[in-house]
């Protein structure tokens, strides 16, 4: 046996030790994965954040504890780590010899004669030397699993708290633009009103009264829809919760206040701080392991296994009271034709690998793609916001000159007042619009960069 371990010690030191090299990440290219037009030469990021300091309306902090607490797929992702980590634990414990206790007894009687009894008390072991690196392997890949199975839990933890946070901000937006349509609609009814007591008196004609009570009617119209809206957005983001339908307390989408810069930091925070990069990266990890894996198949399995036992029966004898019986065996299982199995198993493990860094470093990419599409739409937002605000300045005024023009005079139309009313209303919406895109920038952002996952 001492000859056989020399052996194979000489064959693992020639052979094996690309079998129990580590894993270790490839190159990756980082520069300039935010897009030439996005400066990220600032180490600060805004992912760096707790969600409880970005997102600090006081309705909405607790609505992502609940959901952090009951949400459904993230309860999944919790029990899919608590699996790997068992799995872990199994492949440590694989270090250790497996012990069994075999306990027998006999009654033999032949032809009347007297019973013979024996009994056979043993405990056996066996252990498996890990020459070879097939016990570590396993046991990296299933800590490269762990790491995966807890990457994913922080996917699904900071894509829950972008959506709860989304979905609430979309609440406060159609809230927003439920007041504007109503307040709209009560206009457009003392409009209404207005002609028809000029109808009454001669000074509008009954186009201009049907004119006016057709827009109000498509304003209240819009309101329904809007309302419908409403209870749709409550009814999912009760489901993201964890809870049955119902009603979202909720404050005011002007109450609501973000940074005012936002920095993205260096593509190479990515690596680390990114949730489903790594994810990506450990499944690398646990591919390279897997390819190690199969190529250990190729060399010898060595086993030392033993028994110690107390029996009454030694040979053709049986001896009362009973004596000791001890043996120790030591053997060694090289393939030698497997019917292409070792080889075939070899060349998927390394395509899985090949698929695996492809994987990885397209998740990279995406994750710089995200974040500069984030950071347009909220520089975008931004600018829009500021022209729209002077577009609603300028309408309001237009909107309350054709009003009094239409009240104390003549010279206003129903088409101005039609005309002014609808592109104020659409101008209203519009701002509304553009202001949830903002946030909705901000939170965009503050995923893409990783942000939540602590």
């Amino acid at each position: 046996m001492k000859r056989i371990l020399i052996l194979c010690s000489a064959a693992a030191l020639l052979a094996g030790c690309h079998i129990y090299k580590p894993y270790s990440r490839s190159d990756v290219q980082t520069d300039g994965l935010y897009g030439q037009d996005v400066p990220a030469d600032d180490t600060s990021s805004i992912a760096s954040l707790p969600w409880t300091e970005l997102f600090t309306d006081v309705q909405l902090q607790p609505l992502i504890r609940e959901g952090l607490a009951n949400n459904t797929d993230l309860g999944i992702a919790r029990l899919r780590v608590k699996e790997a980590e068992a799995t872990l634990q199994s492949s440590r414990l694989a270090y250790l010899p497996s012990l069994s206790l075999n306990p027998q007894g006999q009654l033999s009687s032949y032809d009347g004669a007297k019973t013979d009894k024996t009994y056979h008390i043993a405990a056996s072991a066996a252990w498996e030397v890990d020459l070879f690196g097939k016990l570590t392997n396993a046991k990296r890949g299933a800590k490269a699993a762990l790491e995966q199975s807890e990457a994913y839990r922080q996917a699904v933890q900071t894509q829950l708290i972008a959506t709860i946070a989304n979905s609430y901000y979309n609440l406060l937006t159609l809230d927003r633009q439920l007041d504007i349509s109503s307040r709209t609609a009560e206009s457009w009814a003392e409009v209404l009103r207005t002609y028809e007591a000029k109808l009454q008196v001669g000074e509008a004609t009954e186009a201009a009264v049907a004119q006016a009570r057709a827009s109000k009617l498509s304003v209240e119209a819009s309101v329904l829809t809007l309302q419908k809206q409403i209870r749709a957005q409550e009814n999912s983001l009760s489901i993201l919760l964890g809870r049955v339908p119902g009603s979202i307390e909720r404050t005011t989408l002007d109450g609501q206040r973000f940074p005012d810069t936002l920095a993205v930091g260096v593509p190479l925070q990515l690596l680390g701080r990114r949730p489903d990069v790594r994810q990506a990266e450990a499944a690398l990890a646990q591919a390279f392991y897997n390819t190690n894996a199969a190529r250990s198949a190729f060399y010898p399995s060595i086993t030392l296994s033993g028994s110690a036992g107390w029996t009454n029966n030694n040979g053709a004898a049986i001896v009362n009271p009973g004596n000791w019986l001890l043996s120790a065996i030591g053997s060694l299982t090289q393939s030698l034709f497997n019917r292409g199995q070792n080889i075939t198993n070899l060349r998927i493990a390394k395509a899985r690998q090949e698929e695996a860094l492809l994987s990885f470093r397209q998740s990279l990419l995406k994750a710089g793609c995200e974040v500069n599409d984030a950071l347009m739409q909220w520089q975008t937002a931004n600018s829009r916001l500021k022209i729209i605000a002077e577009q609603v300045t300028s309408l309001r005024t237009a909107v309350d000159n054709t009003q009094q023009l239409m009240e104390f005079s003549n010279s206003a139309s129903y088409l101005e007042v039609l005309t002014a009313r609808q592109a104020l209303l659409q101008a209203e919406l519009t701002e509304t619009n553009d202001r949830f895109d903002q946030i909705q920038g901000i939170i965009n952002l503050y995923h893409s960069l990783g942000g939540g996952a602590e």
